[in-house]
């Protein structure tokens, strides 16, 4: 059996797939299977696929379902104990599984990622996720930094991952209407985080993550804005707020206030807020006064949820609230 189950769900893939999957059988860890699920192309994805000569390598073909159907075909099939997930437009480079699973091992993890090259189709770096790319590779390094942060975004780049089997077996899930969709890959990292698994990052570029206008994350309902926000939330309301009748808020400002109000509208009493801003020391917002951060007073216990969407931010904040007692992904959570 081999030690790996890379798992590529892909769909109209044909000009790119070779070149993925290339990356992942040429790696330094060599005791891998790859395994390919067709989602239905309407091009030569799969016969491109299948023209690749390695034994190592496995497609299956099957109507068109969606990403998370595809991803879990490929899971089903899988038979190691350790899976790899990886994208059929992106390059993994040739280091990157043994020194993930050097990670997890060592580390004891369960999940794995790294950091990575967001570039366009000719290698170019694409400025305009810059922020982004920094977010991911930067401030959501550790695993504390990836529990604490996981309710501002997806901490890690799905098509990064290794990890043990028994999170992948949680499953993709789909959502049931348009109107309800979220992104599959968020879904299922915030229900593992919420069972107690662990996750981690190598501390170094191993996947070029490529941006393209026909790539999911930019094309599909599932991945807007609205799409994240409403899994965060679910999931928050599920894990941290659940069984609780008030809570405090750090930040009134543009990312604070619609928390505000959707936390009071989820029958969460918000007992104390602060902000920064001098300006909003002891005014009222939505029947909240605001004080200044220096007046909070020791965590009791009361989750804090913190709204703050300024680059760094964040890396002020902490210290103050780690004065005061609080656990980063245990009772204060960051939000945006």
């Amino acid at each position: 059996m081999p030690q790996i189950s890379v798992v590529i769900p892909a769909y109209n893939a044909e000009g790119t797939i070779e070149r993925a999957v290339r990356s992942m059988l040429d790696q330094t860890l060599a005791d891998i299977e790859v395994i390919i699920v067709d989602d239905g192309s309407t091009d030569q994805t799969a016969a491109a696929a299948e023209a690749i000569n390695d034994p190592r390598l496995r497609v299956i073909r099957q109507q068109h379902q969606g990403v998370a159907a595809a991803a879990n075909t490929a899971l089903a099939a899988a038979a190691t104990p350790l899976i790899a997930r990886m994208d059929a437009d992106d390059y993994s480079h040739p280091t990157r599984l043994a020194e993930q699973l050097a990670l997890l091992e060592r580390e004891q993890l369960n999940v794995v990622g790294c950091q990575v090259n967001i570039v366009d189709a000719s290698g170019t770096p694409v400025e305009n996720l810059r922020r982004y790319e920094h977010w991911l590779n930067d401030e959501t390094l550790t695993p504390d930094q990836i529990l604490a942060l996981r309710f501002v975004e997806y901490p890690l780049a799905n098509p990064t991952l290794l990890g043990r089997r028994a999170f992948f077996e949680l499953g993709y899930r789909a959502a049931p209407s348009p109107a309800e969709a979220f992104p599959e890959d968020y879904d299922l990292m915030l229900r593992g985080a919420a069972a107690g698994l662990r996750f981690g990052k190598v501390a170094r570029p191993l996947l070029d993550w490529i941006d393209h206008d026909r790539r999911l994350t930019r094309s599909h309902a599932a991945y807007t804005p609205a799409a994240f926000d409403r899994c965060r939330r679910t999931h928050l309301l599920a894990g941290p707020l659940a069984n609780r009748l008030e809570v405090d808020l750090a930040g009134v400002g543009q990312t604070g206030k619609p928390w505000l109000r959707w936390l009071q509208s989820e029958g969460l009493a918000v007992r104390r807020a602060y902000d920064i801003n001098p300006r909003k020391h002891g005014v009222v917002i939505h029947g909240v006064r605001v004080d200044d951060p220096q007046q909070m007073p020791p965590a009791d216990g009361t989750p804090l949820v913190i709204a703050v969407g300024s680059e760094g931010a964040r890396g002020v904040i902490s210290p103050d609230l780690l004065d005061r007692g609080y656990v980063l992904g245990r009772d204060a959570w960051f939000v945006a």
